[in-house]
């Protein structure tokens, strides 16, 4: 047994309670806040897929177990002993077809392999038509041929779709359409909430939304997206 199965064997044995929620792209901005509010929540034990052996470090000093896998490379060893996936990795433009695209395409089919209960997915606003888009066309398709994967693949998912990112403080409320037939922003830690709200049962399954800065509460909106 390799070193990624002892570690996540391990964390399934020792939390029968608690649902461990794979994040890849946990070393990003918007990763880590999602591991923090993982690390912090009562149902959910958060499992940080990093890239490089350096950035293990910040996360085991702060108690939370890594898996190292490059998404351009092997990914069927993340998956075991998970419960739930959060895909809030990204190339930052430089591989959107190996990483954005192709990468997701892998972790989904090792989380189909492994019994995943549900895939979150961020995606980006205009990836339903990135054909329309004025910039950031190539970065759009592979978010748009990843979503399309992850909505065929039989899994339980949720795509969350946000405006421009900021790294404004959040205020806990957004506002939610399928379709928000507009553009705008939205802070890292609303996006963040938003996603690890998504994990829980009674949120929304098998669907797509999207999200900017508003005045509803965030488990208000997801509650009645159908």
């Amino acid at each position: 047994m390799n070193h990624n199965k002892q570690i996540i064997n391990c964390i399934f044995e020792r939390n029968e309670q608690m649902e461990n929620i794979l994040v890849a792209g946990a070393n990003g901005t918007t990763g880590k806040k999602i591991v923090n509010l993982l690390k912090g929540s009562q149902y959910f034990t958060p499992v940080a897929m990093v890239r490089k052996e350096e950035q293990i470090a910040q996360f085991k000093n702060d108690g939370i177990e890594t898996v190292l896998c490059d998404l351009e490379k092997v990914v069927s060893h993340t998956t075991i002993g998970i419960d739930k996936v959060i895909f809030a990795a990204g190339s930052g433009g430089k591989k959107v077809v190996e990483v954005d695209q192709e990468g997701a395409k892998k972790l989904i089919d090792a989380s189909k392999v492994d019994g995943i209960t549900k895939f979150v997915m961020l995606s980006s606003m205009g990836a339903d038509n990135p054909e329309k888009a004025e910039d950031l066309q190539d970065y759009l398709k592979a978010k748009h041929h990843a979503d399309e994967y992850l909505k065929t693949s039989g899994l339980n998912y949720t795509i969350v779709r946000p405006g421009r990112l900021t790294n404004d403080n959040g205020t806990g409320h957004i506002d939610l359409e399928k379709n928000l037939n507009r553009r705008g922003a939205i802070s890292r830690d609303d996006v963040a909430q938003t996603l690890v709200r998504s994990l829980h049962d009674d949120a929304p399954h098998d669907t797509t939304f999207e999200i900017l800065e508003g005045e509803t509460l965030i488990g208000k909106a997801l509650n009645v997206v159908s």
